[in-house]
């Protein structure tokens, strides 16, 4: 049986809902370390697994992406962004914090990107009157700014990006491993899930309202948040534009030290 997974996110249920078989769902970075050890055999995963290890055919003509403010990556800061000395990464994070590290040497911004067991120092750091901040992404990214928006600052990176690259920004993509014998039929099948969710956006709207647990979070995603959500922040197409918007962003990671300097090249499926 075909081995799936695909990150436990909103952004991804265009792409997965109504998948005829199990699914592993889990946060992005343990998600890109199963489909690299073999544990899955496809999986919908972090763009920059693919560009650090391109080993993986690539489904065409789908992805998760923006073409501008993505709502659901962003760094949630107080004051002005310019005097944030430190970021506390999401531990979950692949792409979004690739990217925000391009973004900050793009932008000529200082801030220090730290992990969360670096920022425990965090109540030392603001009594010195340090600024700081937190990379955050996805579902929990949605709920602090639908629960802290009269608290804190929201820098959207899909925004951001917009702003020195002309093209959209890939998040994620399916990801095929090269042991899978015959792509194909695999990876049209998820065209063809993509296609008939987008074209049923009502039906899938309803799921994804009925899956809020949280009552209090209920009342604010509801039919016209994930209208604006999946039609207005996100994409889910991966084609020419796309492709361009993943190659500027394989140039910048190499530029900026986090990725060697390589030929791009996708093996389409």
């Amino acid at each position: 049986m075909l081995r799936i997974g695909c990150v436990k996110y909103l952004n991804a249920l265009p792409l997965i809902r109504g998948w005829p078989g199990p699914v592993a769902f889990d946060h992005p970075s343990a998600l890109c370390k199963r489909l690299a050890n073999g544990e899955r055999d496809v999986a919908l995963v972090s763009s920059f697994e693919f560009l650090r290890n391109p080993i993986y055919r690539v489904v065409d003509g789908i992805s998760i992406a923006s073409d501008g403010p993505v709502y659901s990556v962003i760094v949630a800061h107080r004051g002005e962004v310019s005097d944030v000395d430190e970021i506390e990464l999401d531990p979950a994070a692949e792409t979004s914090g690739n990217l925000l590290h391009c973004l900050l040497a793009q932008l000529g911004l200082g801030a220090r990107l730290i992990s969360k067991k670096e920022s425990e120092k965090q109540a030392r750091r603001e009594a010195r009157g340090k600024a700081n901040a937190r990379l955050l992404i996805g579902d929990q990214a949605i709920r602090s700014r639908l629960e802290h928006a009269s608290e804190f600052h929201f820098w959207d990176l899909g925004e951001q990006w917009k702003r020195i690259v002309d093209f959209p920004f890939v998040y994620a993509l399916w990801l095929v491993r090269p042991e899978v014998a015959d792509p194909k039929p695999i990876a049209n099948r998820l065209r063809t899930l993509c296609d008939e969710n987008l074209a049923h956006l009502d039906e899938l709207i309803a799921d994804a309202v009925a899956g809020v647990a949280d009552p209090v979070l209920r009342e604010k995603l509801d039919r016209e948040f994930f209208l604006r959500y999946y039609r207005k922040h996100l994409r889910f197409n991966f084609g020419d534009k796309e492709k361009e918007g993943l190659q500027t962003f394989a140039n910048l990671c190499a530029k900026h030290g986090l990725l060697p300097k390589r030929d791009f090249a996708l093996d389409l499926v």
